[in-house]
């Protein structure tokens, strides 16, 4: 891609403004890193658009001149999809201006908005109009919804509501060549043709850009249970999940796994967390049901849960939450997973999913592989099992070489990555590509696969300026 030159570059400031461009070192910097400091790029600007309009304008510049634009939301992405390259030549583009609640639909459960508005503010909306967007992640205070769209986010609810592609009626999405697409329609029935908005779901910016979602809302639930239980080993968690779909009916909403490490970790570091239990166990589940009535008598039906799972050995001790401040404390012990293992050194991510009914083999083989690989790693496996998905992560040996150890992530990677295809799963569940697999799915997927996807690319960006060197 060729460099923009300062005239380039004063078009797009005179469409965004002074207060919409970027191009100070220090200003740029916190745009320009991701979050694990796996990925730090340069870019010639960042340009900050307060509309759809303007996004549209900064599109039709770039697609004139060949200059290679990547969209940026919270910068909360893990895979690095966010991140210009090394080259100084790129444009970040971010949307974080374009932050406002378009309209909100209670009638018709439909929330309008920006895609610079945070995953948080988005669940506040939705809750002050008596509904519930569900989809929740750990960033949620930063990402945004459109990074989330993009990635086609995962998170904690799932199991019950679906990912991110499964939470969106309608788009606006602007082409690389800066035409606006409005799909911005709430119908849950549109049978006119393809449904292009899918086509942008989960493509992190490749194809489009993403300035406007229609959102599913779903009635706020009045009453919840939750509970913290001990379980043997993965498997009896595979089969305790199945023992509360059966006895609740369809009622859970999640069904998180925490190793002992990982809760070990979080009682270290974070101030206030405790062992929820008196007896250590090598698994635990967090589990909750919801239900719109605030007389569902959800506590027994989690009750008979807990209890059908004692009586087959599936669990050996739980506790059920009597108060919003420990259903409060348990959640923490699974939401600040991720974070304190940063705390322990270095940590090798993998973001991976299986057949449900295969967790318990997954994680024992993998476990068995990298430890055989590398004696003293720390296997740090958790996440969420109810729809297949672990963050099969390696903490450091106690007292090893931090560069040492994180110089082996490609080892690791390839190592983990064959046995998930063995076992007929994705080596990216919920992250997505961005720069870190890229060349991994390239190499594994079908042939028909990646020349479709790259017939779509070459179709809907041909000058190839959208996020290039990402995804495919």
């Amino acid at each position: 891609m060729p460099k923009p030159t300062p005239e380039t570059l004063a078009r797009m400031k005179d469409v965004v403004g002074p207060k919409g461009f970027v191009d100070d070192a220090a200003e740029m910097a916190p745009y320009l890193v991701e979050r694990r400091e796996l990925y730090v790029g340069r870019a010639a600007a960042v340009l900050k658009p307060a509309t759809t309009a303007e996004v549209s304008a900064i599109l039709r510049i770039a697609h004139e001149t060949g200059t290679a634009i990547v969209p940026q939301g919270g910068n909360t992405g893990l895979v690095g999809g966010q991140i210009p390259s090394g080259t100084g030549e790129e444009v970040v583009l971010s949307l974080s201006r374009m932050n406002r609640v378009r309209a909100l639909d209670a009638g018709n459960n439909t929330l309008a908005l920006d895609a610079g508005v945070t995953l948080a503010a988005a669940q506040t909306a939705a809750e002050e109009a008596g509904r519930l967007f569900p989809l929740s992640l750990a960033s949620e205070g930063t990402c945004q919804i459109g990074g989330n769209l993009s990635t086609n986010a995962g998170g904690t609810a799932v199991l019950r509501y679906g990912n991110a592609r499964d939470l969106v009626l309608g788009l606006e999405v602007v082409t690389a060549s800066g035409e606006v697409w409005d799909g911005m329609r709430g119908l849950r029935k549109d049978n006119t043709g393809y449904d292009l908005k899918q086509l942008f779901l989960g493509s992190e910016g490749t194809l489009g850009i993403i300035t406007g979602a229609v959102l599913k809302l779903f009635p706020r639930p009045q009453s919840l249970a939750t509970a913290f239980a001990a379980v043997p080993d993965v498997a009896s968690a595979v089969k305790l999940l199945r023992v509360a779909d059966a006895v609740s009916g369809g009622m859970v909403t999640a069904f998180e796994l925490v190793p002992r490490i990982g809760l070990e970790f979080v009682v270290s570091h974070v101030e206030g967390a405790s062992d929820p239990l008196p007896d250590v166990s090598p698994w635990y589940v967090l589990i909750e049901m919801s239900a719109g009535s605030a007389t569902a008598g959800l506590d027994e039906t989690l009750e008979a849960v807990l209890a059908e799972g004692l009586e087959q050995a599936l669990l050996s001790d739980a506790v059920l939450a009597r108060s919003e401040a420990q259903r409060a404390d348990f959640w923490r012990l699974r939401e600040t997973l991720s974070e304190v293992q940063r705390l322990e050194g270095g940590s090798i991510k993998h973001d991976v999913s299986v057949p449900v009914s295969a967790m318990g083999a997954f994680i024992a083989r993998a476990t068995a592989e990298v430890t055989r690989a590398m004696p003293g790693v720390r296997v740090v496996a958790f996440g969420h099992i109810g729809d297949g998905n672990v963050h099969f992560n390696l903490s450091q040996p106690a007292g090893a070489d931090k560069a040492a150890f994180l110089a082996r992530w490609g080892e690791m990677n390839a190592l983990v990555h064959g046995i998930v295809r063995e076992m007929g799963g994705s080596i990216s569940a919920e992250h997505g590509v961005g720069q870190l697999k890229r060349d991994e799915i390239a190499a594994t997927k079908a042939r028909v696969e990646i020349e479709t996807m790259r017939a779509l690319k070459r179709a809907l960006d041909p000058k190839g300026i959208l996020n290039p060197g990402k995804v495919v």
